[in-house]
């Protein structure tokens, strides 16, 4: 026995050794040449050679990951009329959440549209919630009442289901940040089919008017809804949209490229500069929504080119295992632990309790006495508590 120990200790010292001289191998930092933004009303650009940490890419990759596994139970858990109602996938568009939450802090500001799964996440809401908000449990994020499109973390302000209405509120957010002079900033985004809103141009004029400290985000995945972008815009150059405020547009399917020209609004912004449109060309891999099936309007052929070509899942990995930044190994064992989170965070949000009817019409007020309210029908009183 005392022989068979002696060698399992030296077995293990021996793998501790291999690891460590492993991990020292490994290259800490590399540089990247990334694709020039075209920018609009600007005489610089945002770098075009990035710096990248070992640190950063894995954080990144297990990021992307994990929204992406996340999205595809959602959509298996839709399939099996576990989740119901309205649900707008994120996959294919991992490195516009990812790079916009790397070139800004925490503590900035966030509002989008219905597609908010991604964005929950990464403003700090976790697996377990979001799922669990997506079937309608107590212990959702938004204790089971908002569903796909209604999800709040601090500083982020939803998912808002009324086409482009975000924007606004986003402009609103920003003029806060202003008023209260603390350097912070808000993102607000909006998809293609947005664009060409009329409350969006009212709130370009008066950002612009008022030096607002806000980045307004087109996240351009080519189609709104079913309709392509050139059906549907006279002109398809949505960062040049804003006329009078500087605009770029980058390359949304890599991490890096969507993090520096970030990077660039958000001091562009802090500077007192006023607020900067950015257009990030990106895919959506499943169609608008969970009844579509988003084919209709565009091949598959297109589909496979995209994930073949351009996914910023592949771009990242392919990065960090030709500069020697992580082993397929390592970012295989991320694979397993992000697949075993979004298990686990499923099994929760299908043996959560539904939250109780008496339960409907709280939190309507904050910090408000107890009120009434009435039901479907004049006799049927519920309760609201803050």
């Amino acid at each position: 026995i005392s022989t068979l120990l002696m060698i399992i200790k030296n077995l293990i010292v021996a793998a501790a050794v291999v690891s460590a001289r492993t991990y020292a191998d490994f290259t800490t930092e590399a540089t990247f040449e990334i694709k020039k933004c075209d920018i609009h009303k600007l005489d610089e650009a945002p770098a075009t050679q990035v710096v990248m940490t070992r640190e950063e890419g894995l954080q990144y990759y297990r990021t992307m990951q994990t929204i992406r596994r996340m999205e595809l139970k959602a959509d298996q858990l839709y399939k099996q009329k576990i989740i119901r109602g309205f649900c707008h996938l994120y996959d294919g568009q991992e490195a516009c959440a990812v790079g916009i939450e790397a070139g800004i802090n925490l503590t900035d500001h966030l509002i989008t549209a219905y597609r908010a799964h991604g964005y929950t996440y990464t403003r700090g809401g976790t697996v377990k919630e979001i799922m669990a908000e997506l079937t309608g449990r107590r212990g959702g994020i938004a204790k089971g009442k908002g569903g796909s499109m209604h999800m709040y973390t601090k500083h982020f302000y939803g998912g808002n289901g009324i086409v482009g209405a975000q924007v606004p509120l986003g402009a609103g957010v920003a003029l806060a940040c202003k008023y209260l002079g603390n350097n912070e900033l808000c993102v607000s985004l909006y998809g293609d089919g947005a664009a060409n809103q009329g409350q969006i141009f009212e709130t370009y004029n008066m950002a612009a008017l008022w030096k607002l400290p806000a980045i307004f985000i087109c996240e351009n995945n080519r189609y709104g809804m079913g309709t392509s972008v050139e059906r549907a815009a006279a002109s398809t150059d949505y960062y040049k949209r804003g006329d009078f405020i500087p605009g770029l547009r980058v390359d949304g399917m890599d991490v890096l490229c969507v993090r520096e020209a970030t990077k660039f609004a958000a001091d562009h912004c802090r500077s007192g500069k006023g607020p900067m449109l950015m257009e990030l060309q990106t895919y959506r891999y499943h169609g608008h929504s969970m009844s579509d099936p988003g084919v209709s309007y565009r091949t598959r052929e297109e589909i496979q080119e995209v994930r073949g070509k351009s996914d910023p899942i592949s771009m990242l990995k392919d990065r960090m295992l030709s500069n020697n930044m992580a082993s397929i190994e390592e970012l295989k064992e991320i694979d397993v632990a992000v697949r075993k989170e979004i298990e686990d965070a499923a099994q929760f949000a299908t043996t959560d309790p539904e939250p109780p009817l008496e339960e409907l019409c709280n939190h309507i007020f904050y910090n408000n006495p107890a009120l009434e309210v009435r039901g479907t029908n004049p006799w049927t009183k519920l309760k609201s508590v803050s």
